[in-house]
């Protein structure tokens, strides 16, 4: 061998072994393309012939007994591609295709590589090689597999490269770059246009898979400034425990570590998804979500991540938590912490839910070839203007996900005028959520307490609507004066300031409502269910001060309870639109009190159910298993 031949092939082993490969594709394909003795022919794209190799060296270590054959055209080119390859064991197989009535040793080569596919090697080629036109199926690859009765495999390949200004723009490898071999489904005797699509598809999706794990500026820049904040971070964590916000025990899992001793957690064989919600209101409708896709595939497991603790206690309380159901807490988007939690779980697929939108995350999902699935898409006016300003890093954040499953009309618009793309309308899966949970002993014994006197719940609950629901409720009394106020905060752990700011009974100290009470506060976890069966009407939080953005307006209609909002729910407009018959609109406390004296309206419950999990669930199987 030449030099020139030598240092291209010490060129390009550097080159492909130092490359981070991502291989994947159809099983059937893997499989077909590491059992020896075999005989499948083995077809690509001419631009991609330089890279082909890191296919070989990918194969040969899982099985050192493949023996692999590539048609390669005897001009000076081919023959020094043959000679650069054949150290690594490929050997070349020279002639060309008959072009104009000249004889380059087409038939001879597709003898000479039937005899190799019958004794069971893989025979590569290139079906638009080696003149071209690029990407258009000769009729070599079609007529070899059709005489040889074996499959076809369709491979993509793509990596970190320069583009030389030949026919075809062939692949110049770079090193330390990232690659991606995708393979396809295997074809049986294909014609020229099956094939061809088969190519352009596996191409396009290995292409597709090299650019979103490449980096660009913004994604380093995003990487150092989490890596500087994490100092800080790790400070904010021994603050929010010494307030009471985090678990002393699990504090390791916030940097992606898992907890010590013999309760270690470690990964469960089969498949596994992971499912990230933020808090309460997201995990109560993703767990129906998580449920449906448990169902669909017995040998499943979901990894539920939460934001907050109160979220954590949510997912405790399932009945499949411990056993199919695997809680933690999201790391913080810190690339070190990242790459733990990622090493330790390998997840299948990765779903957050509503405006869960983590750069750092979604970026490193995409470079480990991870579909990133939004459902429930959610984006306020505020937030898709803040993501607008950011301009290209956050179309390229959102170029990354797989899909998004917008609410509705408006949520979608947003999430495609930033780049997402494909984007559903699928509708609000709180509107397709269970009616919330209760404990039956529990609402009867209150129940008994209580007796016939009316009951007003004003639920979830924000800083300064407390005040306002006290004075509607005061001046109320004065028509109904057994009434009785019930105030669920959204955060219980407001409970002792607003008990003694107020002078208040609380449930979470054990103190129960009697006949003298007039305002009692439940400040527990979990229990809005239970509130809501017990109350005649009820008023929704987060809507009349501040803020705002309101709460789930379907939890309480569909248990038949007169609901009032205050103005102030734009993160729920289209489900303010779809109840507008039923759900009453306070503007103040002079509004909520005539409500409050008013004579209890009726509910219209019927079509507040939608099938969106089942739409949901089917989509989100078909990504991971493509």
């Amino acid at each position: 061998m030449t030099l020139f031949p030598r240092l291209l092939r010490l060129w390009l082993g550097t080159c492909l072994r130092s490359t981070r490969w991502q291989v994947s594709g159809s099983p059937r394909a893997l499989e077909t393309l590491t059992t020896p003795a075999q005989g499948t022919v083995v077809a690509f794209w001419h631009r991609s012939l330089t890279l082909s190799s890191a296919l070989w060296f990918w194969a040969r270590t899982l099985e050192p007994r493949l023996e692999l054959r590539v048609l390669i055209s005897r001009n000076p080119d081919g023959m020094l591609i043959a000679d650069v390859v054949r150290p690594w064991g490929i050997i070349g197989i020279h002639g060309s295709s008959s072009k104009k009535g000249k004889n380059k040793g087409g038939a001879a080569v597709l003898r000479t590589a039937l005899k190799e596919l019958e004794a069971g090697s893989l025979v590569a080629i290139t079906p638009d090689g080696p003149r071209g036109p690029a990407e258009l199926v000769q009729p070599g690859a079609v007529a070899l597999s059709r005489l040889a009765r074996c499959a076809v495999v369709p491979v993509g390949m793509a990596s970190t490269s320069l583009r030389l200004p030949s026919w075809d723009g062939l692949a110049f490898p770079l090193p330390f770059g990232r690659g991606a071999l995708i393979m396809g489904e295997p074809l049986f005797q294909p014609d020229a246009t099956i094939l061809q699509n088969a190519l352009n598809d596996v191409s396009l999706r290995a292409e597709s898979v090299v650019r979103h794990r490449q980096s660009n500026l913004a994604d380093r820049l995003w990487r150092v400034a989490g890596t500087l904040m994490a100092p800080a971070l790790t400070v904010m964590l021994r603050i929010r425990l010494h307030r009471g916000r985090e678990l002393p025990d699990r504090l390791r899992e916030r940097m992606g570590l898992e907890r010590t001793g013999p309760r270690r957690g470690h990964r469960p064989t089969g498949q596994l998804l992971w499912i990230h919600a933020a808090s309460v209101g997201e995990t109560l409708c993703a767990l129906p979500l998580a449920e449906a896709l448990l169902e669909a595939r017995p040998d499943m497991r979901i990894l539920f991540t939460t934001a907050t603790v109160t979220g954590s206690e949510i997912v405790a309380r399932h009945p499949l938590y411990g056993q199919r159901i695997i809680h933690r807490f999201i790391p913080h988007d810190v690339p070190r912490w990242l790459r733990r939690f990622l090493n330790l779980w390998q997840p299948e697929g990765a779903i957050f839910v509503e405006s869960e939108l983590w750069p750092g995350i979604i970026a490193a999902c995409s470079r480990r070839d991870i579909p990133v699935m939004l459902v429930n898409g959610r984006l306020s006016d505020r937030s898709a203007r803040l993501w607008t300003r950011l301009g290209d890093p956050a179309r390229r954040m959102m170029k990354r996900l797989s899909w998004v499953a917008a609410r509705g009309p408006e949520d979608a618009a947003r999430f495609r005028a930033l780049g997402a793309l494909p984007v559903y309308e699928d509708g609000d899966l709180k509107q397709d959520a269970p009616p919330l949970a209760y404990d039956e002993a529990e609402y009867t014994r209150l129940r008994r307490l209580i007796g016939d006197r009316p009951v007003f719940v004003a639920a979830s609950t924000h800083p300064g609507e407390e005040e306002l629901v006290l004075q509607a409720a005061e001046k109320a009394r004065r028509l109904q004066p057994d009434l009785l106020t019930i105030i669920v905060p959204r955060h219980p752990a407001r409970g002792a300031e607003l008990a003694a700011h107020f002078d208040l009974p609380r449930r979470a100290a054990g103190q129960d409502p009697t006949p003298q009470t007039q305002i009692w506060l439940a400040d527990t976890l979990g229990e809005l269910g239970l509130f809501y069966r017990l109350a005649d009407r009820c008023f929704l939080g987060n809507s009349l001060a501040g803020k705002g953005g309101g709460h789930n307006p379907f939890e309480p209609l569909r248990l038949g309870v007169p609901t009032a909002t205050g103005p102030k729910m734009e993160n729920w407009r289209e489900a303010m639109a779809t109840v507008s018959d039923t759900i009453h609109v306070v503007n103040d406390v002079e509004c909520l009190t005539r409500w409050l004296e008013s004579p209890l309206p009726p509910v219209r419950t019927t079509g507040l159910q939608r099938s969106v999990v089942s739409v949901l669930r089917d989509r989100i199987l078909k990504t991971v298993e493509r």
